[in-house]
């Protein structure tokens, strides 16, 4: 299926590794133009290297997006090459501390990494977006924003903050041709989470093989539909499918891709 990108300029924040990086890659072979953007210049670099020898056309764009500074230094990297048509907001932190571990500074700083680094990128992209009179923002959320659980509730907030930003700008954005809407991850597989699983398999007793890990791991953490976890390109499927123009009459919406992990309508 052509997703008709090419001629479209994405900028997706925290490409340069993860998530971000799959989003990156399947935006690139849909055809459109690809910012990379990270913090580490080496690592952004490589992901747009591998891009580019792959048929592909990407460059990058460096710098910390919870500082001012370090925003309009994005912006104005990506921008320099003309206008940017799609923005996906994926960079971020997380953190595990408690309720009794997590500190008002703790709340204050992980609110700024996932919640104003969007806001951040949201001002600088925007406005030049509505003079071409169509655009496409893609946030990425995720299910504990919809069902929070005890642990990590600074986590869990930003996610729901993520979700209800989107909404809001959807709203403010109407009949601009600027749809606004949130991709929600379930438990998506990587090699760090491969890592914990195995170091964390013999606790559990969930056995020696992978596979076997993996399996018993979703039906004790994280049960779902489908009984396993999700992949990164399964993510950046339904980003994709966003940014189109098959999407023109989706705003303001969340779509799940957990395997039916949140159990709600």
């Amino acid at each position: 299926m052509d997703l008709k990108l090419k001629g479209k300029t994405a900028l997706v924040t925290g490409s340069s590794s993860g998530l971000g990086e799959a989003i990156v890659k399947m935006l690139a072979a849909e055809g459109a133009a690809v910012i990379v953007h990270g913090r580490n210049q080496e690592r952004a670099e490589r992901v747009a290297n591998e891009i580019n020898a792959s048929g592909g056309n990407a460059r990058t764009a460096i710098g910390d997006l919870t500082t001012d500074e370090g925003a309009d230094a994005v912006a104005a990297a990506a921008l320099q090459g003309g206008a940017i048509d799609i923005l996906v907001n994926n960079a971020g932190a997380t953190s595990h501390k408690s309720w009794g571990e997590a500190s008002a500074d703790d709340w204050l700083d992980i609110y700024n990494n996932n919640v104003v680094s969007y806001v951040r990128m949201i001002r600088r992209i925007v406005p030049q977006m509505k003079l071409l009179g169509w655009g496409r923002l893609v946030h990425i959320g995720g299910g504990l924003g919809i069902q929070p659980i005890k642990e990590q509730p600074h986590y869990n907030a930003t996610l729901a903050a993520r979700h209800n930003m989107s909404a809001s700008l959807a709203r403010q954005l109407k009949e601009t041709g600027i749809t606004s809407n949130v991709v929600s991850p379930g438990a998506i597989i990587n090699p760090m989470v491969e890592e914990w699983l195995v170091n964390a398999a013999p606790k559990f007793g969930w056995g020696t093989d992978l596979e076997e890990i993996k399996y018993k791991a979703v039906q004790d953490l994280i049960p779902n539909d489908t009984g396993r976890f999700g992949k990164p390109e399964e993510i950046a499927g339904a980003v994709s499918y966003l940014c189109s123009n098959y999407a023109d009459y989706i705003s303001g919406a969340v779509i799940r891709v957990d395997g039916g992990t949140i159990r709600c309508l």
